[in-house]
């Protein structure tokens, strides 16, 4: 099943639909303004909290935290020592690992486990500017989980891009 997310969705304050292949709400972002961190929360559509997307403050790498149920469901940081550009690592709280890589700004990746595809995120199916889908591959996964996991990447991409990192979120020289 694809969704449809549109970058704007992204600045906090705002409140965006994502919407399915078919056009139906799926899930409901919002973005909470006026937080000490980044912080928005992934609703289904009649308004039931699913999970909450936070920045992690005081880390030396930057992160984000997903949360269900206000305990921590997982934890995204740049992997470390990868030779890919715009490789990211998703530890769910059971110990789980979920692997993210691929053109992150571009938004052109995918999201594994053990070599795995569970999810591509593309701009190529759509030509509506700055929207992305992301496209969950297996049906028994948790779609609102890896829609969390590509804003989360998309967001610690942008923001390590902002600080000095080259293209794809990868450090520069």
């Amino acid at each position: 099943m694809k969704y449809l997310v549109r970058d704007k969705m992204l600045a906090l304050g705002d409140d965006y639909w994502i919407e399915d292949e078919d056009g139906r709400h799926a899930f409901l972002v919002d973005g909470k303004a006026l937080r000490f961190r980044d912080t928005l929360e992934l609703k289904d559509p009649d308004g039931q909290i699913l999970i909450t997307l936070r920045e992690k403050l005081f880390t030396l790498r930057d992160a984000m935290t997903l949360e269900r149920d206000e305990r921590r469901l997982a934890v995204i940081r740049r992997k470390r020592l990868s030779l890919l550009r715009g490789h990211y690592l998703v530890t769910l709280v059971e110990g789980t690992e979920l692997d993210v890589s691929g053109r992150l700004l571009d938004r052109e990746f995918k999201i594994e486990y053990e070599g795995e595809l569970l999810a591509l995120v593309s701009r190529q199916w759509y030509r509506i500017r700055e929207t992305y889908a992301v496209d969950v591959i297996r049906e028994d996964t948790d779609a609102a989980l890896l829609i969390a996991v590509a804003v989360c990447v998309i967001r610690l991409a942008e923001k390590e891009r902002e600080g000095g990192a080259g293209p794809d979120g990868d450090p520069g020289p």
